[in-house]
């Protein structure tokens, strides 16, 4: 007898699956992918393609928070609006009159036109945004962007989310009010285009003889903000490189706008500090320190001594952009001499390998002054020194001819490697964590010391200030020589500071010495000697060149020297220090943190002053150190370079600092290295 299977719920149209079934769903689900997650990243973290972490109970998630963004979600709002619109138009629609009749959702627009745009509904309702999302990222800006849209960005208004953005002149405020009583012209578009290109030219007046990284003319000319046509085939330069250039200008311009915003408390310039922000922010966002290219080096070189300088700063990226031209130099194989050879063009040639010198030196003096292990060391790259091509004559004035200006630095290149080798060597011994906890080695500490001295006799003479001042200096070539003097004195400082603080190892152990105690005291006296000589050296050499106004346009190439020379002078008590102490606060026009650090430094003279003991280690010779300078037969005075303070007094300049802007863009003599 055959029996029906009947499924209680048939009728309605459910089956329900059977033990097996469920299993073998089961197994088949284990195979699928998981279902795809909701992005609920914030618009910044969206432009900025990482991870938006948000700490439960935070309205705002960690990079907003640092950011003082305002943590909107724009864009996650239009995708979800946009899914509930597809939705509805998929679905049967009702022929009705009452259907045909209903309006249509249009999705809101999330990228702003920039500020020359008229005020809408749409475009107030992103006043909440955070910049990067108001200004192009949403869609992109791109490499061929015109350089009058990234402008747009560059000079938006400040980023005041909650703020009113919807006030003009007329009525009274301004949305740049923050910027100065000027700043709101920035809303005209010619403007803009005019103040940019002053911007370009103070950079290369000032900062461009320092870090000869670009071409001028090919700069000018693709900067596509003169009015005259331009060639379709000339691509615009990279917005980063662009924003970057501007940021430096507004450092050390003197336009009437830049004048106005500086009138607050300190002096400081907001505007110059926006920039220097929105010229990182569009470096993160172009991916700059991601993707190897010649522009993202020159890009990232010229980032990192524009930044805050001190590295405590947990907002200042210390160090991060020039680890990234490192990192990409090494990716293009710039470092080796067979790579360098096959690229044809002999202005990209010339630009890589000085590119690879700053970046190699550079390194190796940063690893020094901040105790952290070099990127680079001597078996990372095969050439021997700093050469492009064979030197070109070139006739100038009728005169006997001269090589070019990147060939000029040839000598001091050869000089300041030979300098970075021993910086390297002396970072790799003394910051680790071995030297730390038991000291420096009596027989490291002597390699340093031969290895100094033996540059002193070697460069010395040929790459600093000359004993006797004949002729008269233009600002490169007063900075340049100074910039290389200190660097060299400061290596002392450096040393003298790690004895201090970690000892000598073999003391440290105690028990049976292998050298005897004169010899290890004379090693110490002699380091104390030569930091002295090398603070008191480099104080001269800083109240030169605040006396002529040089360290307010100096792109931070004397400012460690002056940190590291004027502390170890405060520590000794020494009224020199006053010296060092006015440079910083020269700086702080530029670089806001120089004027904190002046502040800390007469703190610490005062505190000295009134009795307390700054050394350790090196206390045993603190009497000598602190009570003169070192004695006529220091082997200083055996090489033209034993004067101190008063000594560099009679170093005279050709007229005040306003004379560097005269200067023609990309003449210049004897420039040194950033962060020396």
């Amino acid at each position: 007898m055959q029996h029906d299977i009947h499924y209680p719920n048939q009728q309605q149209g459910l089956v329900l699956p059977t033990p097996s079934m469920q299993n073998q769903i089961h197994e088949l689900a284990k195979t699928l992918p998981p279902p795809r997650k909701q992005n609920t990243a914030c618009d910044a973290c969206r432009a900025r393609k990482v991870k938006c972490n948000r700490l439960p109970g935070q309205d705002k998630c960690q990079h907003c928070l640092s950011k003082n963004y305002a943590c909107t979600h724009f864009v996650q709002q239009a995708t979800s609006e946009k899914k509930r619109s597809s939705a509805t138009s998929r679905r049967p629609r009702n022929l009705s009159s009452a259907g045909a009749n209903s309006s249509t959702h249009t999705p809101p627009k999330y990228a702003s036109p920039g500020p020359d745009a008229p005020s809408s509904p749409s475009t107030m309702t992103q006043q909440n945004q955070p910049l990067m999302v108001r200004y192009g990222f949403f869609p992109p800006l791109t490499l061929s962007t015109p350089t009058h849209d990234v402008l747009k960005f560059v000079f938006a208004p400040p980023d005041q989310p909650g703020s009113s953005m919807s006030s003009s002149p007329s009525q009274g405020g301004s949305k740049y009010d923050i910027w100065g009583d000027m700043a709101f012209k920035l809303e005209d578009a010619k403007f803009r285009s005019e103040f940019a290109l002053d911007l370009v030219e103070v950079f290369f007046q000032i900062v461009h003889t320092r870090l000869p990284l670009l071409n001028p003319e090919q700069f000018r000319t693709r900067l596509q903000l003169q009015g005259s046509a331009v060639s379709s085939n000339t691509p615009p330069l990279h917005p980063a490189l662009v924003a970057t250039v501007l940021a430096w200008g507004t450092k050390f311009s003197e336009h009437p706008l830049l004048v106005a915003d500086r009138r607050r408390p300190g002096g400081q310039s907001l505007l110059a500090k926006t920039l220097i922000d929105r010229a990182r922010d569009l470096a993160e966002a172009l991916k700059v320190h991601r993707i190897p290219s010649s522009d993202h080096v020159v890009i990232s070189l010229l980032l990192e001594p524009l930044q805050n300088q001190n590295p405590e700063d947990p907002l200042g990226f210390h160090g991060f952009w020039l680890t990234s031209a490192t990192r990409h130099l090494l990716d293009l194989g710039i470092n080796h001499k067979s790579v360098m050879a096959n690229i044809q063009d002999p202005e990209s040639r010339g630009t890589m390998i000085f590119a690879w010198w700053m970046t190699c030196i550079s390194d190796a003096y940063a690893s020094a002054y901040y105790r952290r292990k070099p990127v680079l060391d001597d078996d990372d790259y095969d050439i021997d020194f700093y050469t492009v091509d064979p030197v070109n004559m070139e006739v100038s004035d009728g005169q006997a001819p001269m090589p070019s200006p990147r060939e000029q630095l040839e000598g001091y290149y050869r000089a300041a490697h030979s300098l970075a080798r021993t910086a390297r060597q002396m970072s790799r011994q003394l910051w680790r964590p071995a030297t730390d906890s038991d000291g420096i080695s009596f027989e490291n500490l002597c390699t340093f010391a031969k290895a100094l001295t033996e540059w002193r006799e070697e460069y010395l003479n040929l790459v600093g200030v000359p004993s006797n001042f004949e002729g008269e200096w233009d600002f490169v070539s007063a900075v340049s020589s100074c910039a290389s003097d200190a660097t060299y004195h400061v290596m002392w400082i450096i040393l003298f500071n790690a004895l201090d603080d970690f000892g000598i190892k073999e003391l440290n152990a105690g028990g049976n010495l292998p050298h005897n105690h004169a010899a290890i005291d004379d090693v110490k006296r002699k380091v104390a000697d030569e930091a002295l000589h090398g603070a008191l050296r480099i104080a001269g050499l800083a109240g030169v060149l605040t006396s002529n106004g040089y360290l307010r346009l100096d792109p931070a190439v004397m400012h460690i020297s002056c940190i590291l020379a004027g502390t170890l002078l405060a520590r000794l008590g020494r009224p020199e220090v006053a010296n060092c102490i006015a440079g910083l606060k020269q700086y702080s026009y530029a670089y806001e943190e120089a004027g904190d650090q002046a502040n800390e430094m007469n703190r610490l003279f005062n505190r000295v002053r009134m009795g307390e003991q700054e050394l350790h280690h090196m206390a045993s010779v603190a009497p000598r150190v602190g009570g003169s300078p070192p004695s006529s037969s220091s082997p200083h005075s055996h090489h033209g370079h034993g004067m101190m303070v008063d000594d560099t007094t009679h170093l005279r300049t050709n007229g005040s600092s306003s004379h560097v802007f005269s200067q023609p863009a990309g003449n210049f003599s004897k420039p040194s290295i950033y962060g020396q």
